[in-house]
């Protein structure tokens, strides 16, 4: 048995109208120990959700996940997430947000050795001179860093990441990938990541294994794509690279030809789709590769 096993996995919301949309349908899942998988989609198509029911935060409606042959309930205390939105206290400093967490997670060590622990990760994503500033006096990639020292504070064995980097620069996005990839790939102690990106490019870069979701409503998984290259990559190396195209032209082929079927399915039934869902289908349905964000 895999590390993580999602099967039959469905999920519905009730909308304002108090019609139910089921946003999942018959997901499943297996992710090996120490494995990296990224789940690559479309906005809006449910991989939020999906990363949600995985680590334990919100209950599948039917079906179940298990880790390590144990039926989750609830967030395991092995288990860290990074949000998209940094989730920092901000009345905290830098240091006391992560020593908080590794209080948390080692209740009995002492403050003083909490403390150690969290000075130690901060500095490991360069934040050493910036320990005792409170989030409000930290730029979003620093905020990121802050989030992501957290994450790996705990000594993790389980790390959920629902895209940590879309709303960062281009070059603060690419230093912390690579921290990223060396942080999971820790000799002796490799983390089983799984993380939520719609970009084909990140996906490439730190992914053992890519697995396309296709378009909601009633979203599913589609046949997950090997990226058989060895680690660490360089984002200029996948550029030359023919293994990485070749995965590249098959993710992105398969998620647009599911965007012309989830098209095609409401042509014939004469829907109309959601503001969400046409924004999913007919907007920025994917980030090949980065942009300089302002």
């Amino acid at each position: 048995m895999a590390f993580i096993e999602v099967a039959g996995v469905t999920k519905a919301f009730v909308t304002s109208s108090g019609l139910s949309r089921e946003v999942l349908y018959d997901v499943s899942l297996s992710v090996e120990r120490g494995e990296f998988v990224s789940i690559l989609g479309t906005m809006g198509c449910g991989k939020s959700t999906l990363l949600k029911i995985i680590s334990g935060l919100v209950a599948p409606d039917t079906g179940q996940v298990a880790i390590d042959g144990e039926v989750l309930r609830g967030i395991r205390p092995s288990a860290a997430i990074v949000f998209q939105n940094y989730s920092l206290l901000p009345w905290f400093s830098a240091l006391e947000n992560v020593r908080l967490a590794v209080g948390a997670a080692f209740p009995d060590w002492t403050r003083g050795r909490q403390r150690e622990q969290a000075v130690r990760h901060l500095e490991s994503v360069g934040l050493g001179k910036a320990v005792d500033r409170r989030p409000g006096h930290l730029s979003g990639g620093m905020r990121q860093r802050v989030a992501i020292a957290r994450a790996f504070a705990i000594e993790p064995e389980l790390l959920f990441l629902d895209e940590p980097f879309g709303a960062l620069d281009a070059l603060t996005r690419d230093s912390l990938q690579q921290e990223l990839s060396r942080l999971c790939s820790v000799a002796g102690r490799p983390i089983t990541t799984v993380m939520i990106t719609n970009s084909v490019e990140e996906a490439l870069l730190l992914s053992d294994r890519i697995l396309p979701m296709t378009a909601g409503p009633r979203a599913t998984l589609g046949a997950p794509v090997a990226v058989e290259l060895a680690k660490p990559r360089s984002a200029g190396e996948l550029l030359h690279d023919d293994h990485a195209a070749e995965v590249r032209a098959h993710v992105v082929a398969s998620l647009t030809a599911d965007l012309e079927r989830a098209r095609a399915r409401r042509r014939l039934d004469g829907g109309r789709p959601s503001r969400r869902t046409a924004a999913a289908a007919e907007g920025p349905a994917l980030r090949i590769a980065p942009e300089i964000e302002g």
